[in-house]
């Protein structure tokens, strides 16, 4: 490739970028030839091509680039010295296609119509309103976990492994599917990661990849956060990139699941959201509401708690706010604080669709 060439691919970054922001602005244009045109498409393909082979296929293409791009480095540290405008050309032109190909792959649904907008949801709601969820919560919570284990004070173990974790999402898409069609999944492309280990050093449940949608799940979260992550993972490859949107879908699915022990799992997820937005705006009611939870439930919080402090490190935040420099350039104005925005979501759609 020549100079010329290369020097023009690497430009065509600033015009993607203005095309792509230009584009955003038309949420509903977005929704109908992206979203549900050319990505069911694009992602049906992909997971027929890469979800039959057991190992992420994805993650090997990551690792080699980082081998390689590492050996250049290396060896043409001396060549990078002397024409460090090129080296930085180069790194500027694999950015240009990598934007280019995310976008295409999946970026795009960054844009689309919201979530909330799809399901007819209001966008705000009363302290009140939050409160009053989370009793219910609490109540369904402490319920589930008492029909599990006939016991308050007993932790609730998911007697799962992975792989039937996998299955059981899977059916619950096919219910949740008959309420909404739009959260369709078909052709599987679900995988533990084989980064797992840095993705928990990094803090992070699973990903999405983008060029292969293969949906990744970190095989050491506990398994009483596992289905959820699960779903939210799907949630991604079915074509929602916004957290907060992908988190309630993983609530959704799981909370639909016939499964008593994925119903427990979603219960207690929504409700450690909630709570913890009642923490945010009164600690007294915080403390108030979480002594009503049965030993059982706060013994579950605590496992979950454990785990990521033993994975603590200095250099998680820095991987933090990459990631939320990540989502801030992606439509995503609260950055990783848009994870906790589930609470509208699960507040305003209880308020239409009571828990029962």
């Amino acid at each position: 490739m020549n100079n010329r060439l290369k020097n023009g691919i690497a430009l065509s970054i600033i015009p993607q970028i203005i095309i792509v922001k230009s584009l955003g602005s038309y949420p509903e244009l977005v929704e109908n030839y992206y979203s549900k045109g050319l990505y069911p498409f694009i992602s049906q393909s992909f997971r027929i091509v890469f979800g039959w082979f057991p190992l992420s296929i994805g993650d090997l293409i990551y690792a080699i680039l980082i081998i390689l791009a590492i050996r250049y480095i290396v060896v043409k540290r001396n060549q990078i010295r002397k024409n460090l405008k090129l080296f930085f050309r180069d790194i500027v032109l694999i950015l240009s296609v990598a934007y280019f190909t995310f976008h295409l792959m999946w970026g795009f649904n960054y844009y689309r119509v919201p979530l909330s907008q799809t399901l007819d949801l209001k966008d705000t709601y009363t302290t009140t309103e939050l409160i009053m969820f989370t009793e219910k919560l609490i109540e369904r919570t402490n319920k589930l976990q008492y029909e599990v284990t006939s016991d308050t004070s007993l932790i609730v173990n998911i007697p799962y492994n992975q792989k039937e974790i996998f299955q059981k999402t899977l059916e619950g898409y096919s219910e949740l599917e008959i309420s909404y069609p739009f959260f369709s999944y078909k052709n599987r492309s679900l995988k533990k990661s084989i980064f797992s280990t840095a993705l928990t050093y990094m803090g992070y449940g699973g990903y999405l990849n983008p060029f292969t949608n293969e949906a990744q799940v970190n095989s050491k979260i506990p398994n009483f956060r596992f289905p959820v992550v699960t779903g939210h993972e799907i949630g991604h490859q079915v074509g929602y990139s916004a957290e907060n949107e992908v988190n309630f879908i993983g609530y959704l699915v799981t909370a639909n699941n016939k499964d008593l022990y994925f119903k427990y799992s979603a219960a207690a997820y929504a409700l450690s959201y909630s709570l913890s937005e009642i923490k945010s705006r009164d600690e007294t009611k915080f403390r108030e509401l979480y002594a009503r939870l049965n030993r059982g439930v706060q013994k579950n919080y605590e496992e979950l708690n454990k785990f990521w402090l033993a994975y603590e490190n200095p250099f998680e935040p820095v991987f933090k706010s990459v990631f939320n420099t990540f989502l801030k350039a992606n439509n995503q104005e609260e950055g990783i604080k848009s994870y906790s925005l589930i609470v509208t979501l699960l507040v305003t759609y209880d308020i239409k669709y009571p828990i029962e």
